[in-house]
Parts: C-alpha cells; sequence; structure tokens
C-alpha cells in the first residue's frame, strides 16, 4: 500500500529541487515490491546507469541517439521537398547568426546521425537549469533555440530560467511547438479558414501561395465513420463505403488541402485515431530539422493529444483559433506553470489493469489540487508501466485537471520506439434512482425489458484504453472465456469495438479473439457514431427510464454518448464486455451473476477475468514489431476510395455554392489591411442564462442532426434528405449549419426558460419562446451563474458559433482553459465575476440590459483589470477582464467582425 506525501522535494533529487509540491505515492493498486533502479531519473539521465545510451548535454541525457521515424525518410515527397525545408525551415529553427544564444549550439559527432546542431542548455552555464522539472527545461530549449529578439526575447528565457520564483507569479511566456496536430473535425474548419485566407491574399493583390503553415502540420481524417452496420462480417467495409459517400465533399476539399498546402501532412481516413497514429506513427520524440535537432511538442486540437507526454513527449490539446496560429508561425502565448512531482512505487498487483491504476491517480491528484499545473512522474514504479499504461495516465490530465502528465523518456520509451518500427475503484457508480420500473416490450421476436440502469450502449472506443494492448488481450480474453461458458450480449444492446490503430486489429486477429468479440456482438472497426433506435424513445423519454450507456473513453459530459442515455459511465475495455454481458449497471459483481451460461450454471466475474500473467504472456508473443511497420509503411498511399477522389489543382479554392459541406466563412470578408479596433458595447440584452456545468457538448454543435433542428431544416431547405443529414462534425466547413446547432444541446439548462432543458431561450424583451439561433439574429447578450465554463473536449465551434450568433462577451464565474482561449481568439471577451458575487448576490435577472465599459483602446486593456459592467435597473458591478496574457491583438482584428450583439453568460 501507498501513502500519500507533499512538501519541499529537494530530498528527492535534482529533478523536482526547490518547493515543489510532490506527491510521493504508491497507489492502492501497487504493492511495496522493489525492481530495480529509479527509472526517470531527477538529474536528466536515463534509467539505470546500465540502461541505455550514455548521457549527452542535449535535453534529454541520451534522446539525440534516438533515431527518427523511417516514416521521416520516406516521405521525402510529403515534407523533406517542401518550401518549408528551405525558405520557411529558416522561419522555424532560428540560426545561429540571428540567435541571441548562437554561443549555445553544439554540433553532434558525425557517427551520430551524420552530424548535425542543437541548442546546449549546459552550455548556458546558469546553475538555476540543475534544477528545473523536466518539462520546464523542454519549454526552456524551445525559447532558446526560437529567441530572436522579436517574437521570442532574451527577458522571456530569463522568466523560464527563474522558474522558481517567477512561477509563482503566473508570468507569461512564448511558446513555439515543434509542430501542430489536428484531427478531422476541427482540422476542416482550419482548412476552410486557410483556403479563405487565399482568397482574401489574392483579392488584396498578394501572392496567395504565401498562404500556408510555417509551423508542421499534421492532419489525421479519423472521426468520419458512423456505426451504422453491427454484428456483421463487413461492417468495416460497408461502414467505409458509407463514410465515403456521405464525406465525398470533405474529402475533396481535404485532399485538395494535401496537396496545395505546404508543410501539411494529411493522413487518409480508415488508417487510426489521431491520438493512436501520432503515438505509433506521427511523434518524433526528437525532431531534425535541416539538421538542427531540438526536442519533439506538439499543440493538438484534440484533447487527448496529452497521450502523447506518455511517449516524453510535451504536448497538450488547444482550441483550433489557437493551433491556427501557431501553425502560421505566432508563438501561443502561456502561463508559466507550476510543477507537481508524482512519484511511483511498487507494481501493479495481479489482475489490476491499468483503467484502475488510471483512476487511482486521477482521484489522488484531484484531491492534492493540480489544476493548470505540469504533472511530472518519476520513481521506480515508472519500471512497471507499459508505455501504453504511461499513455493512459497521461490522457487522463483533463480529469484530474493538470495540462499534462509528463513521462520522461527512459529505457522504456526506447522499447516502444522499436516496437513501433522507430529505428532505434475503477471510476463507475450506478445510477442514483433505483426505481422498480419495469417496461416490457416486443425486441425483433425476443420478449425484452429496460428498466433504470439497463445498459442500452456497450462501446469498446478508438479513445485511449484501444492503445493499451493490456487491456485489450483482457477484454479478449474476457469475450472469449464468457462465449465459452455460454454467456450472450442482450440482444437491445448496441455494441462496438473501435480500435484506433490498425495494429490493434492485427494482434487481435493473430490471437484469435476478434471472432470471440463478433459472436458477442461486437462489430470491430467501427468507430461509434451513437443512435438509439427509434421505439427506445417513448420508453427513454416519455416513460422517464433512465437507461446507461458504458465506453471505455475517458471524456464523459452530459450529453456526451446519446442524448437519450442519461447514466453515462467510464470503465475498462475488459468490464465494458462484463456490463453489455450483464445488461444493466445496476449489479454487484461480487455477489450477482453477469448471467447464466451452458446447463443454467450461474456465471460470475470471477469466471471469466483474466490473471495479470495470462495477460502478460499473450502480449509478449502477439504484439509484434512487424505489425506496426506493415502498418504504417503504407499509411500516406491513402486507400482506393482516396485515391479516386478527383480534386482541383488551383492554389485558390473554387468554392461550390451549392455545397452543404464547406461554405467560404464571413470571417475575412470586407477585410481591409488596418484593423478598426474594438467597439463599445452598449444597451446589449440578454440570450442565455445558466447555472453550473456549461461544457462544450452543451456550447459545440457535436453528435447526429436531429431531424427536428434548425440545422436539418436548412439542410432540408438545400435538398439534403434526412438520411443524409450526418453529423455536426462532418458540417464543421459549414458555418451556416454550425450557427444554427450552437447551443442546441436538448440537455442544455437556460435559466431565461425556468431551468427548462433545451435548445430554445426566451427574447428579450418581446417574452417569445425561440431557437436561440433565431433569438441571436434579433438580438444578444448573455449571463451565467458557471464555473469552469467550457469545461470538455477542445473544440473551435464552441467560440466560433459563439461569435456568429453575435455574442461579444461572456461573463462566468470561471472559465475552462482552452474554451476562454478560443473566446479570446474570437474577439470574445471573457470576463469573470469577483470571488464570491453571481447573479443572484448582485440581483441581476438575466432581463436587463447590460453595458460594458471597456477602455476606446485596446492598448490601455490589460490582463486581469478590473471592468465595470452597468445595467438598465440601475445595477453596477465589476469583473476581471480574463486575458490572461497579452491577447488583445485578437480584439483589435475581431472588431470588424459582422455581429456586435452581446451574449453574456452570468
Amino acid at each position: 500500500m501507498g501513502q500519500l506525501i507533499t512538501g519541499p522535494t529537494a530530498s528527492h533529487g535534482r529533478f523536482l529541487l526547490g518547493h515543489v509540491p510532490c506527491l510521493k505515492a504508491a497507489a492502492a493498486v501497487f504493492s511495496s515490491r522493489r525492481r530495480g533502479k529509479e527509472s526517470g531519473r531527477p538529474d536528466g539521465g536515463i534509467g539505470a546507469a546500465t540502461r541505455g545510451p550514455p548521457p549527452s548535454s542535449l535535453l534529454y541525457g541520451s534522446t539525440c541517439r534516438i533515431r527518427p521515424h523511417q516514416r521521416h525518410a520516406q516521405n521525402a515527397t510529403a515534407r523533406a521537398a517542401l518550401p518549408s525545408s528551405s525558405s520557411t525551415g529558416s522561419a522555424m529553427a532560428t540560426t545561429a547568426s540571428s540567435n541571441t544564444f548562437s554561443f549555445a549550439l553544439r554540433r553532434l559527432p558525425l557517427d551520430l546521425e551524420g552530424g548535425g546542431s542543437y541548442y546546449s542548455l549546459p552550455a548556458l552555464r546558469d546553475p538555476r537549469i540543475d534544477k528545473l522539472p523536466y518539462t520546464i527545461r523542454v519549454l526552456l530549449e524551445s525559447a532558446v533555440r526560437n529567441c530572436d529578439e522579436f517574437q521570442i526575447t532574451k527577458e522571456d528565457v530569463e522568466k523560464i530560467l527563474g522558474w522558481e520564483k517567477t512561477s509563482m507569479k503566473l508570468v507569461d511566456i512564448p511558446l513555439k511547438p515543434s509542430r501542430v496536430l489536428l484531427q478531422d473535425f476541427t482540422g476542416v474548419p482550419i482548412l476552410v479558414d486557410l483556403a479563405s485566407m487565399r482568397g482574401a491574399m489574392s483579392e488584396l493583390g498578394g501572392d496567395p501561395d504565401k498562404i500556408n503553415p510555417m509551423v508542421p502540420a499534421d492532419l489525421v481524417i479519423d472521426h468520419s465513420v458512423t456505426a451504422n452496420v453491427v454484428r456483421s462480417d463487413n461492417a468495416v467495409q460497408t461502414n467505409m463505403e458509407l463514410e465515403f459517400e456521405r464525406n465525398k465533399e470533405r474529402f475533396t476539399f481535404l485532399k485538395w488541402g494535401s496537396s496545395a498546402f505546404h508543410n501539411m501532412l494529411i493522413i487518409p481516413p480508415g488508417l487510426g485515431i489521431v491520438h493512436q497514429v501520432n503515438l505509433e506513427y506521427l511523434a518524433r520524440v526528437v525532431f531534425n530539422r535541416n539538421g538542427l535537432f531540438y526536442p519533439d511538442s506538439v499543440l493538438g486540437t484534440d484533447s487527448h493529444t496529452i497521450m502523447i507526454n506518455g511517449l516524453g513527449v510535451l504536448g497538450w490539446g488547444v482550441g483550433g483559433i489557437d493551433a491556427e496560429a501557431a501553425m502560421l508561425g505566432q508563438p501561443m502565448s502561456m502561463v508559466l506553470p507550476g510543477v507537481v512531482g508524482f512519484k511511483l512505487n511498487g507494481t501493479l498487483r495481479n489482475g489490476v489493469t491499468a483503467t484502475d491504476l488510471v483512476l487511482t491517480v486521477t482521484q489522488m491528484l484531484r484531491k492534492h489540487g493540480v489544476v493548470g499545473k505540469f504533472v511530472d512522474f518519476y520513481g521506480r514504479g515508472m519500471e512497471e508501466l507499459a508505455l501504453a499504461d504511461r499513455a493512459t495516465i497521461a490522457n487522463m490530465a483533463p480529469e484530474y485537471g493538470a495540462t499534462v502528465g509528463f513521462f520522461p523518456v527512459d529505457h522504456i520509451t526506447l522499447q516502444y520506439l522499436k516496437i513501433t518500427g522507430r529505428e532505434d475503484e475503477t471510476g463507475y457508480a450506478v445510477p442514483k434512482d433505483l426505481q422498480d420500473r419495469v417496461v416490457k416490450f416486443d425486441f425483433h421476436g425476443q420478449t425484452a425489458e429496460l428498466k433504470h440502469g439497463s445498459v442500452l450502449i456497450a462501446a469498446i472506443t478508438s479513445c485511449t484504453n484501444t492503445s493499451n494492448p493490456t487491456v485489450m488481450i483482457s477484454s479478449g480474453l474476457v469475450a472469449k472465456k464468457a462465449y465459452e461458458l455460454g454467456l450472450e450480449v442482450k440482444p437491445w444492446v448496441k455494441t462496438s469495438l473501435a480500435p484506433g490503430s490498425g495494429v490493434v486489429t492485427k494482434y487481435l486477429r493473430r490471437c484469435s479473439y476478434r471472432k470471440w468479440y463478433h459472436l458477442l456482438a461486437c462489430s470491430v472497426n467501427s468507430i461509434p457514431e451513437y443512435h438509439v433506435e427509434t421505439y427506445y424513445y417513448k420508453f427513454l423519454c416519455l416513460l422517464e427510464i433512465i437507461a446507461a450507456a458504458v465506453l471505455s473513453g475517458n471524456r464523459n459530459f452530459e450529453g456526451r454518448i446519446h442524448p437519450l442515455t442519461q447514466a453515462n459511465y467510464l470503465a475498462s475495455p475488459p468490464l465494458v464486455i462484463v456490463y453489455a454481458l450483464a445488461g444493466t449497471a445496476d449489479i454487484n459483481f461480487e455477489e450477482e451473476p453477469i448471467g447464466t451460461g451452458k446447463g443454467d450454471r450461474p456465471v460470475f466475474l470471477r469466471d471469466i477475468w483474466p490473471s495479470s500473467e495470462e495477460v502478460s504472456e499473450i502480449v509478449q508473443s502477439n504484439v509484434l514489431v512487424d505489425m506496426f511497420r506493415s502498418t504504417y509503411e503504407v499509411i500516406t498511399k491513402g486507400n482506393p476510395m482516396w485515391n479516386q477522389l478527383v480534386v482541383p489543382t488551383a492554389e485558390v479554392y473554387s468554392w461550390d455554392p451549392s455545397s452543404t459541406y464547406i461554405r467560404e466563412p464571413p470571417f475575412f470578408k470586407g477585410m481591409t489591411m488596418d484593423p478598426p479596433g474594438p467597439r463599445s458595447i452598449n444597451d446589449a440584452y440578454c440570450l442565455l442564462s445558466f447555472g453550473d456545468c456549461v461544457t462544450t457538448d452543451h456550447i459545440s454543435p457535436a453528435g447526429s442532426i436531429h431531424k427536428d433542428s434548425l440545422a436539418a431544416k436548412y439542410l432540408v431547405e438545400h435538398g439534403v434528405k434526412p438520411k443524409d443529414f450526418n453529423s455536426y462534425g462532418s458540417r464543421r466547413g459549414n458555418y451556416e449549419a454550425m450557427m444554427r446547432g450552437t447551443f442546441g444541446n436538448i440537455r442544455i439548462v437556460n435559466k431565461l426558460l425556468g431551468c427548462e432543458p433545451g435548445p430554445k431561450t426566451i427574447h428579450i424583451p418581446t417574452g417569445e419562446k425561440l431557437y436561440v439561433y433565431d433569438a441571436a439574429m434579433v438580438s444578444v447578450l448573455t449571463q451565467n451563474d458557471c464555473s469552469e465554463y467550457g469545461t470538455g473536449s477542445s473544440r473551435d465551434w464552441d467560440a466560433k458559433g459563439t461569435m456568429l450568433l453575435g455574442v461579444k462577451s461572456v461573463i462566468a464565474k470561471s472559465f475552462e482553459r482552452i474554451h476562454r482561449s478560443n473566446l479570446v481568439g474570437m474577439g470574445v471577451i471573457p470576463l469573470c465575476f469577483k470571488s464570491g458575487e453571481d447573479m443572484e448576490s448582485i440581483g441581476l435577472t438575466g432581463h436587463e440590459q447590460y453595458t460594458i465599459h471597456l477602455p476606446s483602446s485596446v492598448h490601455e486593456m490589460r490582463p486581469g483589470q478590473d471592468i465595470v459592467v452597468t445595467t438598465s435597473t440601475g445595477k453596477s458591478f465589476v469583473c476581471t477582464l480574463r486575458f490572461d496574457t497579452e491577447e488583445t491583438c485578437y480584439l483589435a482584428a475581431s472588431a470588424s467582425r459582422k455581429y456586435q450583439a452581446i451574449y453574456c453568460i452570468l
């Protein structure tokens, strides 16, 4: 058993010297056995002295010896031949002649990677470096390498060097990531923006070909497949064909972008989920840019980007607006974070999965409080964690509140790079409402019943857990044993298995486990975009049955899985199968059987749960290096359906006015060379008024497009049949559809409606009940008693839709980090109530008119300054301006936007 100890960490080695909180933890799921020496040494070395190559003076002890992924040599046409390797490359990696710290540039021996150079931190000869945590050293190296005294200055480097003192002062620093990672749903709007910029550049008389990413960008088309066909041998092929049929317009546009834009790699659909492809293939660990070596770092538009920290690559999720700015060469301004050390000891107990460990670590970190901080893991227990386990822990950072959960490079990292083909408390609870209501019905000729807690959806999703061979093999063993004992999945449970990587499919096939999944009614390789059969509606809504959904992901917000399944829970992949077999979430596995098997014998969880030794043996013999190589050596070749798409070759995109997938956005219409500056916000009305727990799932359009929604009405008016509505995610390139879906979640609770859930509001001052979009087209402001407003997966449309609805300010108790940044990027002003104040204490109803007294010039606006808000009823209160860094330039540029109404969320 372990204990949690906090306090100064000088005694734990140089890694966390100074007054940094340290969690010396061996979670309850660990035993006390000691194995070898500590991994991830605090001094920057890697593993024990006998492990791995000797340390060098690069940032990491030996990572200069890691060979770049073979892909980067193979894809000469995709990267090396791009202009970024010459002209753009000079902008990416500051040359010695223009860098303040050119004296720190060192050459690599010719026998290492054929020579090259790198910026050596020890060459700075500053004793403070030895006291910096690993993650802060990554930030320091980036600042040193990119120091041009314009975007990044010597003063910025000094702030990072003085981290022990400056991190307590919330100073801001600039960061230029090594690359930007885009997923399908956020990548399409960014590509639409870039195409629109080219059009604007051409209209202004410039060269449109100058509009290109300055920072290397990888876009993985991964979120399109819908599980329309399930429980079928041809589910994969059929769903893929339907995907191309529905998304041809989007795919044609993306394929055009893959050749039109330099410095961008687009991975065709059907080859894996973005964070999995990033972990197994795209991540470099060490970047080699024209012979300059430096640590890989990444900003991604997917909240699961933080999974890459398990590989020793510093990265986290940002909004689409921040990602787009970073792609175009603008440093991301961030607050220099505090760092918490988490020390791991011992090893996992027999039968305990990585998911159990992750949820235990999450609980401990939540209790300690790590919001906005970096968490650096270290200790002997790291040697017991496979890379996939580390990635799983890293991917939960948003759940425990940290920006990243980082594992430094060590021998396990190096082993994973080789394996993947490079060269050298379960968190589950039952529903609160345990009423005895039971509804019996006929399900395709079988008698079925629903009650509170009945499981309708069981999904092993293409999320973090499918990157972990241990839990995937465990789930395969559970399926095999369950089938052999005669158990069956309840027929009304919609099941899906969606590996985020082709490698998973290969090792499951090698183990012959795919057939067990199939026999238990899991459709293999179909990324689920859930729908519940139509006749369930009357049971779930009219009779108020609280049904359950269980999935193996690590994001779980209201309405995320399906708006009609109110009890949505996370579980490890083997437990997902168990709940599908049980058919209910209301079960005690210790005392109650999962079901009845052959010979009417009751079958318990203990009868089908595999041992750790059993799983480990199968993993070792079935997860092979060749599987990774064969999967990714053809990744840029696409697939036949992708290759057959015919696309234009022009530098400027030719917009199709009849398209319902890709439309030119209004953001750059009427753009001039000189921004007009901000305009005042006077006498604005309230659009929406919320309480707590407003997530991006409530704000941003997501999931399927309901037939009664305004987006559906728009599509029908443009000739789209209901069967072809597709999802909001697939329509993100069409601002008209997305505007109509913003704040369209059926679970969102608006206090102006008397806390009635749904996508409508009260139009003030007429008092008419309207859809949010319709009300916003008349007049707008917003108010909101919400803390952590905008929590959830990062989505650029949570801010773009807000801005297009006319919103100019959001007032809340507090904001989620990425959503706040997105709002600022779109020129929407985030304001916070003063501590202890809210709508009720001030006496606001939401029916007043509001005037926000902003400075007359953006140059007078400062992060954190007080802003006075007055109302038509004579109320006056002070808010804090939530520009956390020098972000006022966005407000100046956005003032030319078409809409000037205000949406105040108080």
